[in-house]
């Protein structure tokens, strides 16, 4: 089939983005042929939404419900979001439900085997369920001409911005394909995030390598950088917009800006001078290659150190081996990768790596593999994405000699169990940190917070601790992440208000003789906390009682934690400037406020518990 481009070529100039085009039958490319060719008939497609060569009345456009699935990279779901947007603005609702949606939205990854086949899958279902489908993101893209991909709608990388179209004439029965573009979608389109804390804003498409087993360049293509401006623009948006989580994502975060005339250095500066300074909202770097994060290791460090942006970066070194390296094309050796890893360890306090390996490409041999064992003893880094090659069709590496799959598995086995072997947070336990909290961890008791480094803390609270940071004291470490308790939570204007009204209850992290949440108060009465009890019902006397002194305690408790509190603190308040002398001032003042406060709290304790005496009296 032509792309649609092609069939629009000389309409005008094209649309705005998420404009509603009247598309033609002619015009979107139906084809009856490929669908006869594909084994697919028109019944494939429920009947009510089939063009008008039927005698059906279509469903109005925007009144149907739309189920996306994302499999791969952030830069995916980054996509994936944007396209949400498009269709919830235009009335489509969006369920995770695919038995109840009236079409299926796939963005899909090249990536590796394995969610290429999940994506193969999920179009058989689909089809046995005659769902509408449209697959989006890097398959079709760089393998427009799969089998599997005959008798779907397509709409590629750089067409998320016309997915409305896409979808309005697929549920009409039409088969419509968008691949065909040389300009960026634009970076303000409505969004709907998958975690409304978080914004992940791709930085540029494409990249500058070439590796040999590659599928993603296929299909992203050629480094095409976001300008400056709209970044920065963008960035100040999804603050005001209340996210607390800023992730840069993109093929090569590094090589950003090399098209354009600028570099990843001056971005950088330019996003993190519009974070407000309050540290409420962090930035996060995506995933950068070595060769060109070499040329700004110290700019990046600095940026690094910024209170406002994790201690934290991805740098994929895939290999111990040179030879091996080499093979891949990846344009770096082992011993500038440990470069990179020794200048950011030494000049960030606190610095966090992760990296990914590739074990058993083509042409590795034992003598290989031990050294991407010993690189990865050496560093012992606290994550280390391990996975097996996998050959992509129409990559150079896919023609070359292979590995046994048996040896590739084993190598896989021997480098995961060195890394679990690693206890990377062991002397964690007793520290006093700083966490931004922005999700319900899988159990669904604790919540997700992470440590300037990005070390994953678990704690538990409400939910209104969402978006908001604390301070907390790791209590205890695991494999994968510390859990911790909350001492003070920060940045959380609701708290902030409902404490400045003096009421107990909706003290976010301390538990109320009412109830935890302040939303639905357990005492039934206009406002929380101001429970009647009966007189003769002495077991809620005391059971309140009991309540309210253990309240006072913990306020005792956290009051203490403060001052340990405030040296994790200081370090922020220094870095933007705050003087010594005015540091040692608010430390000498907050022990003095605690003695008041501990004085305060024992005498209230005892007028209080004698008012409850003479009353039962």
């Amino acid at each position: 089939m032509e792309d649609i481009e092609d069939l629009l070529a000389g309409s005008g100039g094209g649309s705005p983005p998420g404009f509603r085009l009247p598309l033609t039958a002619a015009v979107v490319g139906v084809n009856p042929k490929q669908r006869k060719r594909s084994g697919l008939r028109k019944s494939t497609f429920p009947q009510d939404l089939l063009s008008s060569t039927t005698n059906q009345t279509p469903k109005i456009p925007g009144t149907q419900t739309i189920y996306v699935k994302t499999f791969g990279c952030s830069h995916n779901q980054s996509d994936s979001e944007y396209m949400a947007g498009q269709l919830s603005a235009f009335g489509y609702a969006l369920s995770d439900d695919p038995n109840e949606a009236d079409l299926w939205l796939i963005n899909t990854c090249t990536v590796k085997s394995p969610s290429q086949s999940a994506m193969d899958t999920l179009l058989t279902r689909g089809r046995s369920a005659k769902k509408p489908l449209v697959v989006a993101g890097c398959v079709p893209q760089g393998s427009r001409n799969l089998k599997e991909l005959e008798g779907v709608s397509i709409v590629g990388v750089q067409q998320i911005d016309r997915v409305v179209e896409v979808v309005e004439e697929t549920l009409k029965g039409h088969e419509v394909r968008l691949l065909t573009r040389k300009t960026l979608p634009a970076l303000d389109l409505p969004k709907v995030r998958k975690n409304k804390f978080i914004e992940i804003l791709p930085i540029n498409v494409g990249c500058l390598g070439a590796c040999t087993y590659c599928k993603t360049k296929h299909a992203r293509g050629h480094l095409g950088s976001y300008t400056v401006e709209s970044l920065v623009g963008r960035v100040k948006n999804v603050v005001a917009d209340g996210v607390k989580e800023i992730w840069l994502s993109s093929e090569d975060t590094g090589a950003y800006g090399r098209d354009i005339g600028v570099n990843l250095p001056i971005l950088l500066n330019a996003i993190v001078s519009g974070l407000p300074s309050d540290g409420s909202t962090m930035l996060r770097i995506g995933m950068t290659n070595p060769p060109y994060i070499l040329e700004h290791l110290k700019e990046i460090a600095d940026v690094l150190r910024h209170p406002c942006v994790y201690s934290f970066l991805h740098v994929p070194v895939q290999s111990g081996s040179d030879a091996v390296l080499s093979a891949m094309n990846r344009e770096y050796t082992v011993a500038e990768f440990r470069k990179v890893v020794d200048t950011l360890t030494e000049l960030v306090p606190g610095m966090q790596i992760a990296t990914d390996i590739i074990c058993g490409f083509p042409g590795e041999t034992d003598e290989d593999f031990a050294q991407t064992v010993n690189l990865v003893r050496d560093y012992q880094l606290p994550q280390v994405h391990i996975s097996q090659f996998y050959p992509r069709p129409g990559t150079p590496a896919a023609r070359m000699k292979k590995v046994p799959s048996n040896v590739v598995k084993n190598r896989s086995r021997e480098l995961t169990a060195v890394f679990e072997s690693f206890t990377p947070y062991t002397g964690m336990e007793g520290k006093v940190e700083r966490i931004w909290i922005t999700d319900v961890a899988s159990d669904g008791v604790h919540l997700v917070g992470h440590t300037k480094g990005y070390i994953q803390v678990l704690v538990v609270g409400p939910t209104s601790m969402l978006g908001s940071s604390a301070i907390v004291k790791i209590t205890s470490v695991g494999r994968w992440s510390v859990f911790g308790e909350v001492i003070e939570v920060l940045n959380q204007n609701s708290q902030e208000r409902n404490e400045a009204n003096g009421s107990p209850c909706t003290n976010s992290h301390e538990n109320c003789a009412c109830s935890k949440e302040p939303e639905s108060c357990a005492c039934a009465a206009t406002s929380c906390c101001q429970t009647t009890v009966p007189k003769n019902d002495s077991r809620q006397v005391d059971k309140q009682n009991a309540n309210l002194i253990g309240w006072l305690l913990r306020k005792r408790k956290n009051h203490l934690h403060r001052k340990e509190a405030e040296t994790v603190l200081q370090e922020s308040k220094n870095i933007q400037g705050v003087s010594p002398g005015h540091a040692t001032a608010t430390t000498t003042t907050t022990l003095s406020s605690g003695i008041i406060f501990g004085l305060l709290t024992l005498i209230a304790l005892l007028l209080f518990l004698g008012f409850m005496n003479l009353s039962s009296n």
